[in-house]
């Protein structure tokens, strides 16, 4: 099904391209800052990487990780901010604002997860860019919301994702109930097998080990993942290949560790990028 959303982005009349820039991209009345860094002589065929932030919200600092890595690695590197302000709460980021908080459905032109195919497209049309997909990344808060959007967005222009140190996640089982599985979500069988075949990476720094770490989630639900993100990573990787395996798939999941590295963007910055781009 095509659908249409009513999106306008914000540009400055008569603004060059520069090398570091931000817009606004507005969709149904909900702004997002979209980040982007493109490396001095970057051509219109340069790889497109999103990276979505933490719980912080907080998008500026992780351009300024992953620069250096575009520098070396020549690829877009783009950003989206969604604040607290225009997405408050897990549901309007982690949830992909597919619900209110009291837990109401909320329209698909409303969603957080609706907003990233459209960013896709303003950026090529700022930046020249002519890539047909994009590569995805997401860190804590921003790995929840990168394994969610490859659930609710099964025709998604992604050619390759990595999920890094998520706190808890939301199993790829039709029968476990929101938010912990798929069951009462749009979601579908045609859209896990969709997500289970795709390329995607669950990367986990092997230091990350802190069973009390601030915003570890702690429910029956979640602690039933692991005590702590590492723990639950496995758990959740497990549970993808168990998934793929019963409805008879080829998963295209693979698991990855960054030795010695704990919660931290910029430390998972470099195994991310070889997990983007493998040789």
């Amino acid at each position: 099904m095509l659908l249409v959303f009513a999106c306008t982005l914000v540009v400055r009349a008569g603004a060059a391209l520069t090398p570091r820039d931000s817009f606004d991209f507005t969709q149904t009345g909900h702004h997002v800052k979209v980040w982007y860094y493109a490396p001095a002589g970057l051509g219109p065929e340069a790889p497109v990487v999103f990276v979505m932030h933490g719980v912080g919200r907080n998008g500026e600092d992780y351009l300024n990780d992953w620069t250096a890595s575009a520098d070396e690695r020549r690829f877009l590197l783009v950003v989206p901010e969604f604040s607290k302000a225009e997405f408050p709460g897990d549901e309007g980021y982690i949830y992909g604002n597919t619900v209110d908080k009291a837990g109401a459905s909320l329209p698909r032109e409303q969603w957080s997860f609706s907003m990233i195919e459209p960013i896709f497209d303003a950026v090529r049309e700022r930046t020249g860019n002519h890539r047909t997909s994009y590569l995805l990344f997401g860190h804590s808060a921003g790995a929840q919301f990168v394994q969610r959007f490859l659930y609710f967005v099964p025709s998604a222009r992604v050619a390759r994702a990595v999920v890094a140190n998520a706190g808890w996640y939301m199993l790829p089982d039709l029968a476990v109930a929101f938010p912990y599985g798929l069951k009462g979500t749009p979601v579908d069988e045609a859209a896990l097998r969709a997500a289970l075949t795709r390329p995607v990476v669950v990367l986990l720094g092997t230091a990350d080990l802190d069973p009390t770490a601030k915003a570890l989630r702690h429910t029956p639900e979640a602690d039933a993942q692991g005590p702590h993100r590492f723990a639950r990573g496995h758990f959740f990787f497990a549970q993808a290949q168990a998934a793929a395996a019963k409805l008879k798939l080829l998963s295209g999941w693979s698991l990855a560790t960054a030795p010695g590295i704990a919660h931290s963007d910029k430390g998972m910055t470099p195994f991310a990028v070889h997990a983007l781009f493998p040789e």
